[in-house]
C-alpha cells in the first residue's frame, strides 16, 4: 500500500494533578474499579511529581523521527494519537481527515505484542475513525520490531551506561533483570508476548556478553485471584538474594519511555523491595529518543 502519512499511536498520561483521576477512569473504563482504588493509584502519581512525563517524552520521540525523516528525504505528514489522554486518537484522525490524507502507516509505541499492547490499539484506531466520521482511512501497521538489531543496540547502550557506573560494585557479578508489564495469563496464551520479551532480553544479553540475566514482570492489576504472567519483579529480588546475588540492574525492556510504571513501580516500589533484601539496585534508562531507536523507527516505517 502506498502511504501518504504516518500515525504514531500511544497510551497517554496525565500532565498535571487534576488530570490524574480522570485519566485513570479512562484507563479502567468498563472494569468497575471503585474510586477508592483509583485514589490509591493516584497517590503513586503524587509521589513521582503529580504527573506523568509520558506525553512529552513520546512527543520527543515523534519529533526526533520527524527530524531524521527530513534529513533522509522522507517528506510525509506525521500524526500522534493517544488511547487514554490528549492528544486523543480521535483528534489525530480528525486532523488527518482535514488534511486530506487517507493511507497511513501505523506505528504502535509498544515493543511486544499482546491484545492490550497491539490489537486493542488497532481497535482504538477503528473507533476513532468512526468518531471522526472518517471510515475511509486505511492504516497499515508496521511489522514486529522487538528483535530489530537497532532496537537491541539502543537498549544495550542504555544498559552499558549503568554497567560502567557499577565498576566498583562488582559489575561482572550483577544480575540483569529484564522487566515488562504483566498481563493476564488468558491474554498471554493467545499471543507471542512472553516469547517476544524473552527474545528481546536474550538478544540484549548476548549483545552485552552477559550470562547472568533473567526476566520478570511488574505492574499487575485486576483481581488478586486471577493468574498473571510471573514472576513478579519483587519476588525475583528475594530469590536472587538467596542465591548469592548482591547487585541487580533492572532493564525496563517492555517500556519505551518513563511513566508511572517506571518511575513509581520500579524506581520507588521495586527499589525499596530490593534494598530491603540488601541488594544494590540500579535501573537502566528507558530507550526514549536514543538515536539508534529513532533510526530503527525510520527503517521499519520506510520498509
Amino acid at each position: 500500500m502506498n502511504c501518504d502519512s504516518i500515525l504514531f499511536i500511544g497510551f497517554g498520561g496525565p500532565t498535571k494533578p487534576d488530570e490524574i483521576v480522570p485519566f485513570l477512569r479512562n484507563v479502567t473504563r468498563g472494569r468497575n474499579i471503585p474510586d477508592a482504588r483509583l485514589t490509591d493509584v493516584a497517590h503513586h502519581y503524587e509521589i513521582i511529581g503529580g504527573r506523568s512525563p509520558y506525553n512529552e517524552l513520546t512527543l520527543c520521540q515523534v519529533n526526533a523521527f520527524k527530524n531524521l525523516a527530513v534529513k533522509k528525504g522522507l517528506d510525509i505528514p506525521v500524526y500522534l494519537g493517544m488511547r487514554n489522554w490528549d492528544p486523543y486518537l480521535k483528534s489525530a484522525v480528525m486532523q488527518m481527515k482535514n488534511d486530506g490524507v487517507c493511507r497511513a502507516i501505523g506505528f504502535i509505541l509498544a515493543p511486544h505484542r499482546s491484545y492490550s499492547s497491539f490489537q486493542q490499539y488497532q481497535e482504538n484506531v477503528e473507533a476513532a475513525k468512526k468518531e471522526a466520521a472518517f471510515p475511509g482511512l486505511d492504516v497499515d501497521y508496521v511489522d514486529a520490531w522487538h528483535d530489530h538489531p537497532l532496537y537491541i543496540e539502543a537498549v544495550s547502550d542504555r544498559v552499558r551506561e549503568k554497567l560502567s557506573c557499577l565498576k566498583e560494585n562488582n559489575a561482572d557479578e550483577t544480575l540483569l533483570i529484564f522487566t515488562a508489564h504483566s498481563i493476564p495469563m488468558t491474554m498471554a496464551k493467545e499471543s507471542q508476548y512472553e516469547k517476544e520479551i524473552m527474545l528481546s532480553a536474550r538478544l540484549i544479553a548476548e549483545k552485552l556478553g552477559r550470562k547472568r540475566w533473567t526476566t520478570a514482570y511488574q505492574s499487575r492489576s485486576g483481581r488478586p485471584g486471577d493468574s498473571w504472567l510471573e514472576p513478579d519483579i519483587n519476588d525475583v529480588f528475594a530469590h536472587a538474594y538467596q542465591h548469592g546475588v548482591r547487585n541487580v540492574l533492572v532493564i525496563p525492556v517492555g517500556f519505551l519511555c518513563d511513566h508511572a510504571e517506571v518511575l513509581f513501580d520500579l524506581d520507588h516500589e521495586a527499589k525499596a523491595t530490593a534494598e530491603k533484601f540488601g541488594l544494590h539496585y540500579v535501573r537502566a534508562a528507558t530507550v526514549m529518543d536514543h538515536p539508534k531507536f529513532i533510526e530503527m523507527i525510520f527503517k521499519v516505517v520506510a520498509r
